[in-house]
Parts: structure tokens; sequence; C-alpha cells
């Protein structure tokens, strides 16, 4: 009979030998390193359970949120910045604030104070700082992006990308750019003028977004029924706040250019505004010639009736204002007649001509 194989035991065992000894080495390398965290800012005294703090070492140190008085004593003790829990605790309860914890990223020092810490942790991390920047009415979107990247540190390409590649959206961006104008036109006037105050650590997307979503908190806090009734939309109301913003220079002409523009939409006629062109030129020579006027771009509003196909710069809260409730008026012109800005309104082309006449003979026009 062949003998029954039986195992061979010792190698087993070595096996089993080898196993252990290689879980205390994983087990003391994890001991060892916890330890060595805490020998950093303090020495632990094995035969007490005392720990003594190295002082004078800056540690970064978080509180987490809804962290109890309890909890941040451990954590302050396990990072070496003091050396006995129940101190803290004591120190907290002294000033009854124990709910006053605040929440946040700390930066630390061992071996302070525990009523020092306290004052540290009532009083709040750090804010993290800050810088503003500010955006003026009447410009373009690139040259929104331009002094953007002026007064953030970001280059334009990077101030752009957010709004070309979808990161940042609005209820009112068109579905695509005019035909020959790039993809960046449709963010035309959807970009809030204002002074705004940005964390250091903003990136592009917060910085363009935020400018984003306050005008399109303006535009959809506005009532626009007076211009729905002439078959117009929010967004029309917004392409008729930037001809404002560009044509009106007194506050208290804007309801009257609104008026003007409302009116030439009312009966079909050309709306005929020289700031139209002149973004459509993409250039502002200082005049618009006859030569420009015959330049046929969808923003020739001497030659396409209705309104041009964006907004043509940033508007202010007044400018969305006043397109939104123009004033109730028979005109249908407007020319500047004094240098001051003021216009002169009229409701026939007779009265327009006249006026015209005198804003040349007054050196206000050129002839």
């Amino acid at each position: 009979m062949t003998p029954e194989y039986q195992p061979n035991s010792s190698w087993q065992v070595r096996m089993i030998q080898v196993f252990v000894v290689a879980l205390i080495i994983v087990i003391g390398f994890f001991a060892f390193t916890s330890l060595a965290k805490k020998l950093a800012s303090g020495i632990t005294n094995t035969a007490t359970g005392t720990v003594t703090i190295q002082e004078g070492l800056e540690v970064d140190f978080t509180v987490k949120s809804g962290a109890t008085a309890k909890s941040i004593a451990a954590d302050l003790v396990d990072a070496g910045v003091i050396a006995d829990a129940g101190n803290f605790e004591a120190a907290v309860n002294d000033v009854n604030a124990g709910n006053s914890l605040k929440a946040g990223d700390y930066k630390l020092t061992t071996g302070s104070g525990y009523d020092q810490l306290v004052e540290i942790l009532v009083a709040g991390p750090d804010p993290v700082p800050v810088y503003r920047v500010t955006v003026i009415e009447g410009l373009t979107i690139e040259e929104t992006i331009a002094s953007l990247a002026e007064q953030t540190g970001y280059t334009e390409t990077q101030l752009s990308a957010p709004l070309i590649n979808g990161t940042i959206d609005s209820d009112y961006l068109p579905d695509e750019a005019p035909e020959g104008f790039s993809d960046l036109t449709r963010w035309e006037g959807l970009l809030a003028p204002d002074t705004y105050e940005f964390r250091e650590d903003a990136s592009p997307a917060d910085i363009v977004g935020q400018l984003a979503r306050t005008l399109e908190s303006r535009v959809s806090a506005m009532d626009w029924s007076e211009i729905e009734a002439l078959g117009l939309d929010p967004y029309d109301g917004l392409i008729i706040a930037s001809l404002i913003e560009k044509e009106a220079k007194l506050s208290e002409e804007r309801p009257i250019i609104a008026s003007v523009i409302t009116n030439r939409i009312k009966d079909g006629m050309l709306l005929q505004i020289d700031a139209s062109i002149i973004y459509g030129l993409r250039e502002n020579k200082g005049e618009v010639t006859q030569a420009d006027l015959a330049v046929d771009t969808p923003y020739n509003t001497y030659i396409h009736t209705g309104l041009p196909p964006t907004p043509i710069g940033g508007v202010r809260p007044a400018s969305i204002e006043a397109a939104a409730h123009p004033a109730d008026t028979n005109y249908y012109y407007y020319v500047l007649i004094n240098k001051d800005g003021t216009h002169g309104f009229s409701e026939t082309l007779e009265e327009h001509n006249i006026k015209k006449q005198e804003a040349k003979d007054n050196g206000v026009l050129t002839p």
C-alpha cells in the first residue's frame, strides 16, 4: 500500500511566520508615521502619556464644519498644537464659546496659550484676500474682456474661453453669432458693467460668470410688458438698452430716446442709429460718413429695419429701465444740439431738419 501524502507542516509554519512578520512591519510603519507627525511638534512621554510641546512651530489646522469643542481639542492635540485637550475645553467653557468656534483653515503656532487659541478660533480664519474690478458702461464684449484682462492678470483668451466653450451660460444667450462676426459676439451686452469684488483665487470662469449672472438678474427682474405689447422680448429690450447707452448722454433723455426707438419700430421705420452703424463697422472714426451708411452689415440700421441682431455694448441699469419703460411721446427724430449732450427731439422730419441746421450753425454737428 502506498503511504498517504502528508503536507510539509514545517513549510506551512514558515509561511505563517513570514506573514506575521510582514504584518508587524506594516503596522509598525503606520504607527511610526503617526508618531513622527506628533513628534514634529511634540514629544510624547511613553511612561506617563503626557505630551511635551515643541513651541513656535507653524501648523496648518482645519476646523471641520459642525465640529465640537471636544473634537477640536482632540484634533489640536493630534496636530501637536496643545498638550492637553481638557485645558482647551476648559478655556472654551470659561468664555462660553462652545458655539462660537468657526470652521475653516488656520495657521496655528504650537505652544500657544489656550485662551489665545480660543480667541483665534472664535474670530475665525483669516479672509482670503480680495481685489476690485470695475467695468464701465458702453464697452463692447471685446473691450470688456480686454478691461478684465488688464485688471485681473488673466489673458483675454483665458477670460473668453468660459464664454465660448459653454462653461458659462445665460438665459439670454443667442444660439449663434451674426454672420461674419466671432462667436464671442453672442455675449455682446450680456456682461453687466459694475464694480465687483473677487477673491484673489477667483478663476476666469468665476469672474465672467459673476458679470453674466448680474446682467441676467437685472434683465429678469424688469417688467417688460410694455415692449412685449409691441411683439418684443426681454432680449430685444436689452438691445434697445444698448442703443440708449450709446446715444444718451443725459439721464433724463434715456426714456425719451427709448420712445423714439419704439415709435419707429411700431411704424416699421428704419432706426437710423449711428452707434449701430459704428458697431457693425468694428471701428469708430469719430463720425459716420455717407460711405459708412452704405456698408451692408447686420447692424446697419439705415439699410435693415428693426433692431440690430445683438446689443452693441454693455448697459447700466438706467438704460435697461428706460428700454422697459419708454416715455410716452410722438417723437420720431432726435439730434445732438448742444455739446453738453442735450438732444433736440422732433415729431416730423421738417422739425428735425431745422434742428439739425441749428446744430450745424452752432458748431455741434459737422456741416
